[in-house]
């Protein structure tokens, strides 16, 4: 039976049919097919273990175990809200005005709540698909610590569905009015203001919650105050803390669908709202995204004041890392992002610096801990700017690509330019963000030095990876850069990403435990300790040099591979 024309079914079959193909052209590539497989096993596993092992530990404490486990999961969703609300703001301008399907489609006689439909599908999948294989893991290991079993997954699948929609729908409102108050192609230009707006508002959310102050209940009053934050609601007018609240109820015996009635209709309420939005405003909105965009062009003093800042790295390599600083700072969705970068290490800093460290007895031991783990965090935090920025670089040549290989420029000047126009930024935030938490810290000279030699090597590493994976998974058609770091090359790189920087830190805990026990304790250090110390740290550098020098061999191949 053939799909109606004009319904949702039939609009949807081109992207249908596209999808798969495309799974059908990746799975007949074994080397793509086993890199995703195995990367995305070890990343499930990796979060599986970490989310297991905490549930556990909350299980062992009586009275407020499962309490714990709520917020936990509370916060967990609560941080997928703040990046699925971006994600859809910025995929629904795709979607629904800047789509190379949208001319014929509004020239035919579709119906327009088909037409909204079908797009608000396309852009629930593309924002929360890599969400949603994010929830696999923590879902299993709840499963798998408070044995719910099935149930627990058909409930979890019966309200994350109206979850994603919830955000879809807000998104695409978002969306409807900012090009019905600027131009599609233009509205980018004020989307550096929406992306810090809501990542300020969600970071505000977060400190008003002060989840840090559950670590410390001598803070509270009283016990009954701290059984009361941990009973209440973390967010109770948001859909995260409906979906916690189903998915809890599951694993205390005690099934709520009232929790999944208020997601259903809300999500249900909202598309309806969105549609009768759509229907009233879109087509003007539409008109308007066809409006030409504001051109920038950039004077020769730029070139002429930082060129001999890059004479060293050759005159053709020099010319290109000019070029993508330029093409950087023109578009205003790339370099709005340093701003809300610049918020989130404030922040970041901020709760560093909140932190009760030198309470009497736990000074050095908790200073180091918290340095020791803030090399793990600020690497998570490095990772998240490479998806960003380095990952990108070549799928944004798009058709220049061909123009770059069919020239005489060698592969190699190419691959280098990417990689330290992508790396060099990389790594002074690292080293900045690195030792101004340490002075904040007042950890010992030896810290500091393992501190800052291995996020250095972290930085060399995660550049090299988001470029291997950008040329290996490119995405040269794309309607809009933002789309890229969530595509699969994306998703795989911040698995990989993770994954390599917990294997540093894994190996680099002896280390820090012996600098621990020769400063703290007192205790000699002796030579079989003082060569495994060294053995674990040269076994993190070599990691992190493994780590940089076989992606960039890789990516330089399939540079070379591209057709000139």
């Amino acid at each position: 039976m053939s799909p109606r024309p004009g319904g949702f079914w039939h609009i949807l079959s081109p992207k249908r049919i596209t999808a798969r193909r495309r799974l059908k052209t990746r799975g007949s590539s074994g080397g793509k097919a086993a890199t995703f497989a195995v990367v995305g096993a070890i990343f499930w596993l990796v979060a599986y273990g970490v989310i297991y092992r905490i549930l556990r530990y909350f299980q062992g404490v009586e009275d407020i175990g499962d309490l714990l486990a709520a917020k936990l999961l509370g916060l967990i969703l609560l941080t997928f809200i703040a990046i699925l609300i971006l994600s859809n703001v910025i995929t629904a301008l795709s979607t629904f005005f800047l789509s190379k399907d949208l001319e014929l489609l509004m020239s035919v006689p579709s119906e327009w709540e088909q037409l909204y439909l079908t797009k608000l599908a396309e852009t629930t999948v593309h924002s929360s698909w890599m969400v949603a294989l994010m929830c696999v893991p923590i879902l299993f290991a709840y499963a798998r610590v408070y044995g719910s079993g099935l149930a627990l997954f058909l409930t979890s699948l019966a309200s994350l569905v109206p979850f994603f929609l919830i955000v879809a729908a807000v998104g695409s409102f978002v969306t409807l009015v900012l090009v019905r108050l600027f131009p599609a192609r233009r509205a980018k230009d004020v989307f550096g203001v929406i992306t810090i707006a809501a990542a300020g508002g969600v970071v505000l959310l977060i400190r008003l919650l002060r989840p840090e102050s559950l670590a410390r209940p001598e803070g509270f009053r009283n016990l009954g105050e701290f059984m009361a934050v941990l009973r209440g609601p973390t967010s109770p007018w948001l859909p995260s803390e409906w979906v916690t609240s189903a998915i809890m109820g599951v694993v205390r015996d005690r099934f709520d669908a009232f929790s999944l009635v208020l997601l259903w209709s809300t999500a249900l309420a909202l598309i309806v709202l969105g549609a009768a939005f759509h229907h009233r405003f879109y087509p003007q909105a539409f008109t308007r995204s066809q409006e030409g965009a504001q051109k920038h062009t950039a004077g020769r003093r730029f070139g002429g004041r930082v060129r001999f800042l890059f004479r060293r790295f050759g005159s053709t390599r020099a010319e290109l890392m000019l070029k993508d600083i330029r093409i950087f700072f023109r578009d205003t969705t790339q370099w709005s992002q340093l701003i809300l970068l610049a918020v989130l290490v404030v922040v970041y800093v901020y709760n560093i610096r909140a932190l009760p460290i030198y309470s009497e007895g736990v000074s050095f031991f908790f200073a180091h801990m918290v340095s020791y783990v803030n090399v793990g965090l600020a690497g998570f935090v490095l990772s998240a700017i490479a998806a960003r920025f380095v990952l990108p670089g070549l799928s944004l040549e798009g058709r220049t690509l061909w123009l770059l290989r069919s020239s005489p420029l060698r592969a190699r000047d190419l691959l280098w330019s990417k990689y330290w126009v992508g790396t060099a930024p990389l790594l002074l935030m690292a080293i900045a963000l690195t030792v101004g938490t340490n002075l904040l810290l007042k950890v010992s000279p030896a810290m500091m030095a393992l501190s800052v030699v291995t996020i250095t090597g972290i930085s060399f590493a995660l550049a090299a990876m988001a470029l291997a994976y950008g040329t290996v998974f490119p995405q040269f058609e794309t309607e809009n850069m933002a789309q890229i770091p969530t595509s699969i090359g994306g998703l795989l790189f911040m698995m990989s990403s993770i994954t390599l920087v917990a294997a540093v830190l894994v190996l680099e805990s002896w280390p820090v435990f012996t600098i621990f026990r020769h400063r703290h304790m007192g205790a000699s250090l002796s030579a079989d300790a003082m060569l495994i110390s060294v053995a674990g740290g040269a076994a993190a550098l070599l990691l992190c040099l493994v780590g940089t020098l076989v992606p960039l061999k890789i990516a330089l191949r399939r540079i070379e591979a591209f057709e000139a």
